[in-house]
């Protein structure tokens, strides 16, 4: 028995966009388990920040969260799609933008307990206007903010979706580390 193998594994559920299954699994420490598991194809998320430093957030209705949350232009990674080509598909489609630098800020799990989904998440920068595209059944707004803003939104409970916390906090994080390599080699 390998620590992880999947000993068992009885399908629940066949969805379009996710699977649910009850998997008999090893533990490391050599007992069994038996876990409720969401399967998902992974996502994308894009922290679009302009040049006056302002992040682009939408305010989207959301029937799982019982209303409006602030998030990110993100969505799910089509069948041979890369983690980038999503995040440039969503940031146009959801908020009408296209960027052509791009950051890689890492991957995140959203619920590791039942949920195999990854978000992989991209600071874009050098912004330009599109018409936005938004599926039916998407209720969103876009909006403008200083990022400091929605960092304080982050920090107050404001901002509770969790792809969007950590790409607010890690872009922060990168521009915070730009800034500093300017300031300590002003010949960049």
């Amino acid at each position: 028995m390998t620590e992880g193998e999947i000993l068992k594994r009885e399908l629940i559920y066949q969805g379009k966009v996710i699977e649910v299954a009850v998997e008999t699994v090893a533990l490391p420490d050599g007992s069994q388990v038996d876990l409720e598991l969401v399967r998902h194809p992974g996502g994308a998320a894009a922290v679009a920040i302009d040049e006056q430093e302002r992040v682009c957030l939408l305010r989207q209705f959301r029937h799982a969260a019982r209303g409006w949350i602030w998030e990110l232009p993100a969505g799910r990674l089509d069948a041979g799609e890369t983690p980038l080509a999503t995040a440039r598909r969503e940031l146009a489609e959801e908020a009408g933008l296209q960027a052509n630098d791009w950051i890689d800020l890492g991957p995140m799990y959203s619920s590791p307990g039942i949920f195999n989904e990854v978000i992989h998440l991209w600071l874009g920068r050098s912004l330009t206007e599109l018409p936005h595209a938004h599926e039916h059944g998407e209720v969103i707004e876009i909006h403008w903010m200083p990022l400091s803003q929605a960092l304080d939104w982050c920090d107050d409970g404001t901002i509770i979706d969790g792809k969007t916390l950590v790409g607010l906090y890690r872009a922060g994080a990168y521009l915070r580390g730009q800034a500093e390599m300017r300031l300590e080699d002003p010949g960049c």
